[in-house]
């Protein structure tokens, strides 16, 4: 059984959200204002929060880089608050349309790793079973023997999602089935779908920033709309999202040592 330090609860933001953050950071981008200590507006709205909200954990307030709005921390997830009109939050990743970044994903990855308030469990949506999802439609990663397994939503635009594959590049003897969403744009997903060698392509740009090996040049058939409606299905609004064999999902980032633990637990399970 896992313990509620094991794994970091991602944000839940609809696709809908994820638009009007994209849409908010592109008309503020300008207002970009920077993030130091705390000051008096930070910890009167923190104030505030915890008295409105006395039944959320608020762990901390800091200024976000779009001018009026704060990052609000909840152990390890995080909210964007207006101080003038705190009753409403915002969940989901700030993205910077000017760098292509994504500056929500790294903090999140931090948290996970511990330098941010412990995160606590999320209750987790409908179980998802692995040998009934369109695996044909997921790039097939083998290690080793193959033999434990773990399905993967993920966005090539994701910070977070790299972070994640890094820690997945260090588990031998998985198979890591990883649908391709296009929450952050569809060119680079079918990029590397279209790719000559598609697991080459896609290990080579999460875990290099390496698009030598994508496929920009032409299309091909691809399955990232039919993963994004997959991904609406079953209620999957966050990237990364792990899928286990029990049919349990983890939303967000977690270390290799949590991955490798859910393998193992999975493989004792299945034994008569």
């Amino acid at each position: 059984m896992m313990t509620t330090t094991d794994v970091r609860p991602a944000c839940r933001p609809s696709l809908r959200s994820r638009v009007l953050i994209s849409a908010l950071v592109t008309s503020l981008v300008s207002s970009v204002v920077r993030a130091d200590a705390p000051t008096a507006d930070e910890a009167r709205l923190l104030t505030t929060l915890r008295k409105a909200n006395p039944n959320t954990h608020f762990t901390q307030v800091v200024r976000s880089p779009i001018a009026g709005l704060y990052e609000v921390w909840m152990n390890g997830n995080v909210a964007y608050v207006s101080a003038q009109q705190p009753r409403y939050f915002v969940f989901g990743h700030v993205f910077d349309t000017k760098t292509m970044t994504d500056l929500t994903g790294p903090k999140l990855a931090l948290a996970a790793k511990g330098n941010a308030p412990a995160p606590t469990a999320v209750a987790s949506p409908a179980p998802i079973t692995l040998d009934k999802l369109p695996l044909a439609d997921a790039i097939k990663t083998v290690r080793g023997n193959g033999q434990g397994q773990v399905v993967v939503f993920s966005d090539p635009g994701c910070g977070y999602c790299k972070q994640l594959e890094a820690e997945l590049a260090q588990i031998e003897n998985v198979t890591v089935y990883t649908f391709l969403l296009p929450f952050q744009g569809e060119a680079r997903p079918i990029a590397i779908w279209c790719a000559t060698d598609r697991v080459k392509a896609w290990q080579r740009y999460m875990l290099q920033g390496d698009a030598t090996a994508l496929n920009t040049a032409a299309s091909c058939d691809h399955p990232v709309g039919r993963n994004l409606a997959l991904a609406q299905r079953l209620g999957v609004q966050a990237t990364p999202t792990l899928v286990w064999a029990d049919s349990s999902r983890t939303e967000g980032y977690v270390d290799h040592q949590v991955i490798q633990a859910r393998l193992k637990q999975a493989l004792q399970e299945a034994r008569p």
